[in-house]
């Protein structure tokens, strides 16, 4: 039936996914150079971000326990914000779509076999953000950086959900019909349309023709690449990809994630649940939204600094200032718990 859904035997390549735990294999813990300028540090020793100076920083002092509550207390209006995508999702989903119009001309595109999910809904967050959740603690394990630990989550989250948002958003305003509308509409294979508008006079069930009007854009796809997208972003900058080293067996890594997301962008095409123009608006969609989260969070892969968040060098040039900070250097009245993030830092000039 429609509701049925395939066993994970029926997602082979599901099983691909695993070597994304790999990455930490490329990972150099002797701290890479970085540009100490990108920190704001201004001084003829603050180019110097090497060995002992990365030592002395130690970057197991930022912790969960540590700093976790501190973090998270600074992003609430960003935690609240993500709740309200959630709400906002929810609603999106349970209100009814824009019906179009379909004629009996316009069936003859829309009777493809209707089948179940070769990929099952509850499978795409799994694959969206639960893999990239595991590989972000692996990361967090290995460096003990709770901002990264946070941003990365932060950043993943809002990926997954303003791509949600804006996928269902659409799918209500357009209604646009699935491939297998026509079994949708008329289980039976008797079709019955108004004598007047020439429309069609569905007698399946309601929920199933709801679904049948939620073609464009796919949210498997849009959804898939949100995660995956964001992920392929995280991996770039972690193992260095564009390091200009040369080792292109780091941009095997990075891309992996995307190969996932493709293959389950097809799935929706050969399953007959989405028009190739579905697939590829989706997953376009969502790989665009992961990279302006990435990229609030985190530098460029390609930068110095690219292998951290951007609050991690913050915190990095504050604690490299013996310098307290004053009333004088602190003109905003920025308050303790936010330099203690992260977030703000300054000191007095040399």
């Amino acid at each position: 039936g429609l509701g049925t859904l395939s066993p994970l035997k029926n997602i082979p390549f599901l099983s691909l996914c695993f070597p994304l735990l790999f990455p930490l294999a490329f990972t150099n813990w002797q701290h890479p150079r970085a540009s100490y300028a990108r920190c704001g540090v201004r001084s003829r020793s603050s180019t110097r971000f090497l060995g002992n100076t990365m030592a002395d920083i130690q970057l197991g002092a930022h912790t969960v326990q540590s700093h976790g509550v501190k973090v998270a207390r600074f992003h609430m209006h960003d935690w609240i914000m993500l709740l309200l995508l959630v709400v906002i999702e929810v609603v999106l989903n349970v209100i009814e779509p824009f019906h179009r119009f379909v004629g009996r001309d316009m069936m003859t595109d829309l009777k493809y076999p209707l089948k179940s999910n070769t990929v099952p809904f509850w499978a795409v967050p799994v694959i969206g953000i639960i893999l990239p959740f595991v590989i972000f603690l692996a990361f967090y394990f290995r460096r003990r950086d709770v901002y990264d630990l946070h941003h990365a989550i932060l950043g993943l989250l809002y990926s997954v959900l303003i791509t949600g948002v804006i996928t269902d958003a659409i799918k209500d305003a357009v209604g646009r019909p699935r491939p297998d509308f026509f079994w949708r509409c008329f289980p039976d294979g008797k079709e019955v349309y108004d004598n007047v508008t020439a429309n069609v006079i569905c007698h399946g069930e309601n929920s199933v023709i709801k679904e049948g009007h939620k073609s464009f854009p796919s949210g498997h796809s849009s959804c898939s690449f949100a995660g995956l997208g964001f992920l392929s972003w995280y991996l770039a900058g972690k193992i260095q990809a564009f390091d200009r080293r040369g080792h292109i067996a780091k941009l095997c890594v990075v891309l992996f994630p995307l190969l996932c997301a493709s293959l389950v962008a097809i799935s929706r095409v050969d399953d007959y649940w989405h028009h190739w123009q579905d697939v590829f608006a989706g997953g376009s969609l969502g790989l665009i939204v992961a990279s302006f989260c990435y990229l609030q969070f985190f530098p460029p892969p390609h930068d110095a600094n690219g292998w951290g968040p951007h609050a991690y060098f913050q915190t990095l040039a504050d604690t490299q200032s013996n310098t307290p900070m004053t009333r004088a250097a602190n003109p905003l009245g920025v308050g303790s718990s936010e330099a203690e993030a992260g977030y703000i830092y300054t000191r007095q000039p040399v």
